[in-house]
């Protein structure tokens, strides 16, 4: 009669020992799973950093090629005029020949143009007007329904730009959006910096920090 009551409590015992066993690698499983999609709940929620100022250019608007410029040198109407800057970034005077104009603002060039004119004329005073804006431009690509290099005569911002563009097709990647944007460093090297941004960021309520304004040459993606 010991051995059938025996033999029976150590066969559940096996089973039970057994049952625990799944239970504990099914528990992890599934604690496995719920980290998982916790952390990929967390990083989809995340708004991509933005690593650069929304604003326009601290220092101003920078003169580029193409624009045309009035430039006045006071009682000294023979040495004024109005020019258009090379594409090589330079304008070319009486007297005092060519002067780098590009990547300039117009009172940085004001002030170059006389002190190279003290030379040869004594408190030369000199202003600088920008008549025609034509070296702002952007480039739209990807799924807009008007993709191409959009010529702007004041700032505009990424949202502005898209609009410019048509808007979105049906196929765009709203939240996938990308900025390019080539930069010259200390050393004189030109670096691409990418910037992410998301539709749904920029039309927040706190969108105004995501919504930068272009700057010359940027290129939006819109995949």
């Amino acid at each position: 009669m010991n051995r059938p009551l025996f033999t029976f409590r150590r066969r559940r015992s096996v089973n039970s020992d057994a049952v625990l066993g799944r239970e504990r690698r099914c528990r992890t499983i599934c604690a496995c799973i719920g980290f998982g999609l916790m952390i990929f709940t967390l990083s989809a929620c995340v708004k991509p950093e933005v690593v650069v100022p929304p604003g326009p250019p601290e220092e101003g608007f920078l003169l580029g090629p193409e624009d045309v410029l009035d430039i006045v040198v006071w009682r000294n109407p023979d040495l004024s005029r109005q020019v258009v800057i090379r594409p090589d970034g330079k304008i070319s005077l009486p007297l005092i020949g060519d002067v780098q104009a590009s990547g300039l603002t117009a009172d940085q060039l004001a002030k170059n143009i006389a002190e190279k004119y003290r030379q040869y004329k004594e408190n030369p005073v000199v202003s600088v007007g920008v008549l025609e804006v034509n070296s702002y431009y952007v480039f739209v690509v990807g799924e807009v329904n008007t993709p191409g290099k959009l010529q702007l005569k004041s700032y505009t911002t990424v949202l502005q730009a898209l609009a410019l563009a048509g808007g979105f097709t049906q196929f765009a990647s709203r939240n996938d959006i990308q900025v390019i944007r080539h930069m010259v460093d200390g050393d004189g090297k030109t670096k691409e910096l990418r910037i992410p941004l998301r539709y749904k960021d920029l039309i927040s309520e706190d969108g105004a920090q995501y919504n930068l304004v272009l700057r010359r040459g940027d290129t939006i993606v819109v995949p």
